[in-house]
Order: C-alpha cells, then structure tokens, then sequence
C-alpha cells in the first residue's frame, strides 16, 4: 500500500509541476515548447502541436509544437491542411472535449485511403492522434493535437485519460495568452506588465479581494455592467458566474492542479446586453508565486468581451441539410480540389462513391452543379462573417 501511495504522489507531483508550467507558458509564450514536452512525456504522445485553422478558406497556422518535425508542419500549412479528410468533422466538437480522430471524426480505413493519410501521416509513422478543441469561433478554431507513432502503439486509456486532465489546463493558458496578445508578462512586476492591456485584469486574494486592477478594470467596476465591487471583493453581477469566480479564487489558493475546470471561460451577462467572458490564473505555482508574494494575491482575473456564438460554416451547412460526415467531406473536397476524379484520389474513394454523394447533396441542398454546392457553402460563410 506504501509503494501504491508513494507512486500516486509521485504522479500527482509531476501533474502539479506540468499545469504549472503551462500556466507559465501564458504569461511567456516562449515556454510553450518546453510545456508541451513536458505534456506529451506525461501523457505518453510523440507530439503535440497547438494550431488554429480558419473554417471556410482553411488556411491554418501552427502556434507552438513539441515532436513535429518542423518540415511535415510546413508542408501542412502550405498544402495538406486543405486535405485533410478529418478535418470538417473536428469542428462539430465542443471545446475541452478530448476525442480520438479515429474513429470519432473519420474511420481508420477512410483515412488510411485518403491522400492525407498516404503522403502527409503514414510518411511520418503517425498511426493514432487525440485531439480537442481549445476555442471555436465561425471563422476559425484553435486546436491541440496530440499522435502517436508506429513505435509507440494506439493510444490506451490511460493517454485518453491523462489527454483530458492537461486539456483545461492548456485552454485556460491560451485563452489567457490570446488576452494579453501572447505578448511576454514578467510575473514579478505582473500589475506594472498588464496595465496596458485593453482588456480587464485584476489581481485578487483568495477571498476575492481586488489587490490590483488596471484601467480598463476600473472602468469595469466602475459601471458595474458585469462585475462589481462589493466590500473591495470582486463579484460578478450574475449569481452563476459569481458562484464560479468565488470557488476559482479559493482552488487558486491551493495551487495549479486544484484549480481544474473552474475558471477557465466564465461567462459574465452585462447588465446592457453586453456579454464578456473571464479567465483566472492562478499565481501560487511556478514563476508566478513571485507575483504572488509581491502582491500577496491568489489569482489574477482577465476579462474581454465574449465573442458571438455562432456555428462555422461546415457546421451550419450540415445541420440545415442533414449532412453526414461522408456528404459533408465529400462537399468540402469538391471545394478545395474540383472534380470528380480529383476528390476520388483525394478521399482515396471510387469515382462513383464521390458521385453518389455528390447526388445526396444535390438531392439535400436543391443544387445541381458543382458551382452551386460552392456558392451555396460560400453564402453561409458569408452571412456568418458579415
């Protein structure tokens, strides 16, 4: 039971140690690499890369990696981005949930004939890969994706599960580093660095005590809109949210790894209609305890406006068709390659399996050609970007 017990707290530590890196890697964007090193040991991946690709035009942009080889990445943001089969289907997940790409968005067979899989995955000895969505918007979303090579095997349960405890760490790191503009923060003068920002931030104790606010923070709770000052404590206005921020401030308190899910994306209702989200970051690990002890404060809160919810453009178009996955990456491949023959050798499918979905779309969409598939998938991005 000893040896059980001391194995346990030798994991519990390394879990500790790596959230508080990535935590770090929020207010330094040159700690990412480092990060995600240290995640993909603990999880047991080959690689781990964090991206984001647009929706509709599919250009794509790797942020950070750890693993990749740098030529394969490039490769993909200059060319096998546009096909990949699996790619479509990833954006139906909501964010933080951890999924396999086989075969929750493609089957292995599928993607084993796809000429994604035969010229850009097997060259690279990638047989299995988890991913989850870190943030989701109509014109893109931001990805980690974790894979697997021949040498080491699938992916098992313990990596799945493993993947789903570091997954809300990272989103809370890159949303943060998205508020700041991933611009580098020194935690010991953290006030003096973020005074600056446009958006909100405040340095609180674990009571919710406001330590520090910046400008854009006072203004804040000076209209009171979402967020408020009761008694120096920051509140927000609705009770839900304000429950959330409360229990954040304290799990903060305790250290990384306690804080969990709480506080990664609080949604906060203005009382005008305005909606705007919060992230909290705890400051009693890693580099950040010298923020910590110079403003003897738990966390720091930012907050920015919320950005509208609204479906992408693959999403919108298969709910108001009824599209399978099979319609909808058959659909997306007439957009990015053309013909018939062309999206055969791309999906690695016959020519008259390519054409039979292509019917059932025609069928679904009231279309008859090609072109109209593409202008109708274009007016749905349009409406939703404009």
């Amino acid at each position: 039971m000893t040896k059980l017990v001391a194995v346990a707290m030798r994991e519990l530590d390394t879990f500790s140690a790596l959230v508080g890196d990535i935590y770090d890697a929020a207010l330094d964007p040159g700690l990412w690499s480092s990060a995600l090193h240290k995640a993909c040991q603990y999880i047991g991946a080959g690689a781990a890369t964090l991206s984001s690709q647009e929706t509709w035009r599919r250009t794509v942009h790797f942020h950070f990696s750890s693993g990749a080889d740098p030529h394969y990445l490039q490769l993909y943001e200059e060319k096998y981005h546009r096909l990949n089969p699996a790619f479509p289907t990833m954006l139906f997940f909501d964010e933080e949930e951890p999924h396999s790409v086989v075969p929750d968005c493609i089957t292995r067979e599928e993607f084993c004939r796809s000429r994604f899989g035969r010229e850009w995955l097997f060259p690279q000895g990638v047989v299995d890969g988890l991913f989850a969505n870190l943030e989701k918007s109509p014109k893109a979303c931001s990805t980690l994706i974790v894979t697997r090579t021949l040498e080491t095997g699938f992916a098992n349960e313990t990596m799945r599960q493993r993947f789903s405890l570091v997954v809300p760490h990272i989103r809370r790191a890159v949303l943060i580093g998205k508020a700041i503009d991933l611009k580098t923060v020194e935690a010991a003068v953290l006030a003096d660095s973020l005074d600056t920002l446009r958006s909100a931030m405040f340095i609180v104790e674990a009571s919710g005590r406001i330590v520090h606010a910046n400008v854009s923070g006072h203004a804040m709770i000076g209209e009171a809109a979402a967020l408020r000052a009761r008694n120096g404590k920051l509140q927000a206005i609705d009770g839900k949210a304000e429950q959330t921020l409360s229990q954040s401030f304290s799990a903060s308190a305790s250290g990384d790894a306690f804080l969990g899910k709480h506080g990664i994306a609080v949604p906060l209702k203005g009382r005008d209609g305005q909606r705007f989200v919060a992230h909290v970051l705890p400051l009693t690990s890693g580099s950040r305890r010298t923020a910590s002890a110079a403003y003897a404060a738990a966390a720091t809160v930012f907050v920015r406006k919320a950005e509208l919810e609204l479906p992408s453009p693959p999403e919108a178009v298969a709910k108001e068709f009824g599209l399978t996955p099979a319609e909808l990456r058959v659909l997306f491949a007439v957009i990015e390659v053309g013909s018939v023959s062309e999206v055969s050798a791309v999906l690695g499918v016959a020519e008259t399996t390519v054409k039979t979905h292509l019917q059932h779309l025609f069928d679904k969409t009231a279309t008859h050609r090609q072109a109209e598939l593409v202008k109708l998938v274009a007016g749905f991005a349009n409406a939703l970007f404009h």
